[in-house]
């Protein structure tokens, strides 16, 4: 009996550990699918020998070699970063608050971020063209102070999933008073007033991407090493507080890295909304609730589902270029609804 029941766990774990490699071998093949289809597709066609040939250094033509180093690699870049970043954020955001509901373009985080980089764009101090190097840093401390004030609301509204999702209503709703007067007042910021709400890639420069990019990888990082204080702190406050976790540092380090992600993917692509809800609950159906699972699979996939829908958006409507968020808004929004009536609204808060 006993060498039975031990067959079973042996079995049990392979299968498991198969599982595991089969989901991180089909993410990482459906990342490179997409970037290569990113990368031929366009008003301009470039094949995959010609990838090829540029990737491994061979001589290519120089029109095929401008197309894909100052046209095609920064929106594949881009939709990558900012994909990964917005779905890293979700997945995070979701297990500090224990709200399936939550994603940071819901609860306002995107809204204090793109704020922040109007606000600072249209600064005459600045001419209407900060350095760069300033987007991201600005857009993180926008990101933070957002978040702060829906948890400050939510805390003393008492903590529920009702409360922390209405919070984040009114943080968008003031936040996106404060971009649209910003506009009203200097409406030739650099960003591009109607690209930059809606959220889209069109005209990202490699050279902008370089520092978000950067730093966006560095907060997966950290995430990933938050996982597992994740993990436990899914099991309750008081089993957490049992077993020697600080939850008040590892609900305020997730809060940061959330905010770091979400300013990084909003201070060049503006205000993409949707993925972090999406690319969660998807993930988190083929994978489970494992955040050491979950965060590096969400990063993966949200990168592969925005450089898609970004993909989709530039050729569907040739000659004409779709922003990608508002695809990504056309789908989210039924997507956010669907939640809502499958959870019968807020009754398990």
């Amino acid at each position: 009996m006993r060498k039975t029941s031990s067959d079973g766990a042996r079995s049990a774990l392979s299968h498991a550990r198969c599982r595991v490699v089969r989901l991180f071998a089909g993410s990482v093949a459906a990342l490179v699918v997409v970037a290569v289809v990113s990368f031929c597709m366009g008003p301009s066609s470039v094949s995959i020998g010609d990838i090829a040939a540029f990737a491994t250094g061979a001589p290519v033509d120089a029109t095929v070699a401008n197309i894909i180093v100052n046209i095609r690699m920064p929106r594949v870049v881009a939709g990558l970063v900012a994909g990964a970043a917005l779905s890293v954020a979700g997945a995070l955001i979701q297990a500090v608050l224990d709200n399936p509901l939550a994603s940071p373009s819901v609860i306002g985080i995107n809204s204090g971020a793109g704020l922040a980089v109007l606000a600072v764009s249209a600064c005459p101090l600045f001419y209407n063209d900060p350095p760069r190097e300033l987007l991201p840093i600005v857009a993180f401390a926008g990101a933070l102070i957002a978040a702060g004030l829906v948890f400050a609301i939510s805390a003393r509204a008492g903590v529920s999933r009702l409360t922390v999702v209405l919070s984040g209503v009114a943080i968008n709703a003031v936040a996106g008073a404060g971009m649209n007067t910003v506009l009203l007042v200097a409406p030739n910021v650099y960003v591009g007033s109607s690209a930059y709400l809606v959220g889209g890639f069109s005209g990202v420069l490699m050279r902008n991407l370089m520092l978000p990019a950067l730093l966006a990888v560095c907060g997966m990082v950290v995430a990933f090493c938050l996982a597992n204080r994740l993990n436990v702190l899914s099991l309750g406050r008081e089993a957490a507080h049992g077993l020697g976790m600080r939850t008040v540092a590892v609900r305020v380090a997730a809060l940061a890295v959330v905010a770091l992600l979400a300013g990084c993917a909003v201070s060049f692509g503006g205000l993409i909304g949707f993925v972090g809800l999406m690319v969660p609950h998807a993930v988190r159906r083929l994978a489970g609730h494992d955040n050491r699972l979950l965060i590096p699979l969400c990063a993966m996939c949200g990168a592969a589902f925005t450089v898609l829908c970004d993909t989709v958006a530039r050729t569907a409507f040739a000659p004409y270029e779709l922003p990608v968020g508002i695809l990504l808004s056309l789908v989210g929004g039924p997507f956010f609804i669907y939640l809502i009536m499958a959870r019968k609204g807020f009754r398990d808060e």
